[in-house]
């Protein structure tokens, strides 16, 4: 993890570096691993372990042979299918083509890990709500504030939840009294396991969006049913193919009102055509009409003009080249005329610009920003907390 002691470059290093190292870190890992052949449609989820995903195509995986597939364990939640398959017995289907979660769903979230300190709380929630697919969620609360708002953050493939075992992060994030809740998506970091390794995040495009948009609006539910958050102002923050999950996400579920994007995914026969982070060697099997057709309904390009009555805010680096010029202009194109574009033409006036000043999470959070009366303090809280400029 990247911390600078000089705290000018502190998002930099913990949250926008996966944006600006995607396409190399993707390129590196995944030209180093099995060639990758078209996926059939649909998919099985997977099963946690705590593989990273530097290693989850890189090295062998013992949990790749585990019995998991064997009929025998006890549903916890939905089993993903390709309608093919017939559905396991008294599990709804999750249906990659739609965006929307299945009806009558159950599930369950337990803490795992508490801390606190002074400036802030935190947890480690362990949600179950898809087979053998349990995903670690962070909440992360700012100290004595009641009924925070509520900030999800979704970086961009392949990266971790790792920035939230640091305290200066938890801290920048929960400042001027905001609740962080950080996960990352489907076949990433350690939710990537227990499948072959030609299998991974690009390949099984179709299965990475569709359920990770899924895991947000459940997410929703289960922070909606806690009752120690204020479910009336929810914004996201999302980097690379995380901001594509937040378009739609927020396009089929209201409750998010403000997002934050940078560099999104998207426009998937340009960005599969061109993008960086698809190794050469199978970028062939990504554009096949079959490939490009499964695709279709997961493409934020779609469903970024229904976005209508959320405040988004757009931001684009150039020289980021995970996303290609040619999908930057599809997305602004696609973009309503209420969003707010940012353009940046390299990672070093970005950096400048937004991070150094420490204000990379300024905007949704004004955005948020709840009343003077709507917020109670208790005594001895932390200061910063308390104070929304």
């Amino acid at each position: 993890m990247l911390l600078l002691n000089s705290g000018k470059k502190l998002l930099m290093g913990l949250l926008f570096l996966p944006l600006v190292q995607t396409a190399g870190m993707c390129a590196q890992q995944v030209a180093s691993a099995t060639s990758v052949q078209a996926p059939a449609s649909g998919g099985q989820a997977a099963a946690q372990d705590t593989s990273k995903v530097s290693d989850s195509r890189t090295n062998k995986n013992d949990n790749n042979n585990s019995d998991h597939k064997d009929g025998k364990k006890e549903d916890k939640g939905y089993t993903a299918q390709d309608g093919k398959t017939p559905p396991v017995e008294s599990s709804p289907v999750e249906d990659f083509n739609t965006l929307a979660v299945p009806a009558g769903l159950s599930f369950g979230a337990e803490i795992v890990d508490k801390f606190e300190s002074p400036d802030f709380s935190k947890e480690l929630i362990r949600a179950a709500w898809r087979v053998w697919d349990p995903i670690d969620v962070w909440v992360i609360k700012p100290a004595g504030v009641k009924k925070p708002p509520v900030i999800l953050y979704l970086n961009s493939f392949p990266s971790t939840n790792d920035r939230y075992y640091d305290p200066d992060y938890c801290k920048f994030v929960t400042k001027n009294g905001f609740v962080a809740v950080g996960f990352v998506s489907a076949l990433t970091g350690d939710r990537y396991h227990d499948r072959p390794m030609k299998q991974w995040f690009v390949s099984e495009l179709q299965e990475s969006l569709a359920t990770s948009v899924h895991d947000v609006q459940l997410l929703l539910n289960y922070l909606g049913q806690r009752g120690d958050l204020d479910m009336t102002r929810v914004g996201m923050v999302g980097d690379g193919s995380g901001a594509s999950i937040a378009i739609m996400a927020a396009a089929v579920d209201p409750r998010i009102q403000v997002l934050d994007l940078v560099n999104p995914w998207g426009d998937w026969p340009d960005w599969l055509a061109k993008s960086s982070v698809v190794p050469e060697d199978e970028r062939t099997n990504y554009l096949k009409p079959e490939f490009l057709k499964k695709v279709e309904n997961v493409d934020p390009v779609k469903w970024l003009p229904e976005l209508k009555s959320q405040r988004v805010r757009l931001t684009y680096v150039e020289s980021v080249k995970a996303t290609p010029k040619e999908v930057r202009d599809r997305v602004e194109a696609a973009a309503p005329r209420s969003v707010k574009i940012a353009n940046y033409q390299d990672t070093e006036d970005f950096v400048t610009e937004v991070t150094s000043s420490r204000r990379a999470f300024d905007w949704i959070k004004e955005q948020l920003r709840p009343s003077a009366s709507a917020q109670t303090v208790e005594p001895n809280s932390n200061p910063e907390a308390a104070n929304f400029k």
